[in-house]
């Protein structure tokens, strides 16, 4: 071989070896690029009812229905709350009032001079929804009264006809977040910024539904419960999703998978549990 078909041959390869880079480069802008033009968002189907919440207000929507199945409460008891909440909060965890409650604060917008508890308290999302859920159970007949009446006699607001806007939403998150209809919950994300920690979900996961059942392994949480119960803990994992880097959920025989973002797909059953696992390092 010449040394001019040598350097041929060299400048060939230089070449191939700069466009297979450039193409790689391009693929990763291009992956980039569309992550970034997702919306990230979640969305509750419950019958001919659709509602889509930002992912924020999502998990918030997910504590306050995980609290009404802790308590034994029935679905509607979580409709009405998280009416309630949008009204008077947007379901964000705000450390200021308005002019009607110069001191409210947090997702219902409770008053400590109005004996809802401390600041400090009433910023406190669990002990919020408990201090709500207090009162509601109070309500002669709230399960079956209309959402308006419901929240007004507990919430005592200025706007009362307000609550009534937000009904739609608040049945189609507590229908799916407290498991009574199932593969109801969707949430569409980016691929997670950073990996996620089995100790992160099961503490958040004790914080919402008090003691169950749960073991981790690897990347996996498991937890040991069936039926409604299973569904709820299940949408509870998809909405919380992002701040907790869950890359699949696994429950009778349904799997949801960030990174497919195809909602709820058949799969392999999770042996009767749920099954929540997080992003590695670079997912």
């Amino acid at each position: 071989m010449t040394r001019r078909r040598r350097l041929r041959g060299a400048v060939i390869a230089g070449l191939s070896l700069a466009l297979v880079a450039g193409g790689i480069y391009t693929a990763v802008s291009l992956l980039q690029r569309s992550e970034q033009l997702i919306t990230e968002e979640c969305t509750a189907a419950a019958g001919s009812q659709r509602a889509d919440l930002a992912t924020d207000q999502a998990a918030n929507a997910a504590l306050i229905t995980a609290v009404s199945v802790r308590r034994g409460l029935p679905p509607r008891a979580a409709s009405i709350a998280l009416a309630t909440a949008m009204q008077e909060s947007k379901l964000r965890n705000i450390g200021h009032g308005d002019l009607a409650g110069p001191d409210s604060r947090g997702l219902f917008q409770q008053r400590p001079s109005q004996g809802w508890g401390t600041q400090e308290q009433v910023m406190d999302p669990i002990y919020a929804t408990n201090a709500f859920y207090d009162a509601l159970v109070k309500v002669p007949g709230y399960a079956t009264l209309d959402i308006t009446d419901a929240a007004q006699r507990v919430q005592r607001s200025a706007y009362p006809a307000a609550y009534a806007e937000h009904e739609a939403m608040g049945r189609s998150f507590a229908s799916a977040l407290t498991g009574e209809t199932p593969a109801a919950l969707n949430c569409t994300l980016r691929s997670p910024d950073t990996a996620g920690t089995t100790a992160a979900v099961l503490t958040q996961l004790e914080a919402a539904y008090g003691s169950i059942p749960t073991a981790a392994a690897g990347r996996t949480v498991q937890v040991d419960v069936t039926d409604s119960y299973a569904w709820s803990v299940a949408h509870w994992a998809v909405a919380n999703a992002k701040e907790l880097s869950v890359e699949r959920v696994d429950v009778a025989g349904k799997r949801w998978d960030r990174n497919a973002r195809n909602g709820w797909q058949d799969a392999p059953d999770a042996g009767g549990r749920v099954a929540i696992t997080v992003a590695a390092d670079g997912s």
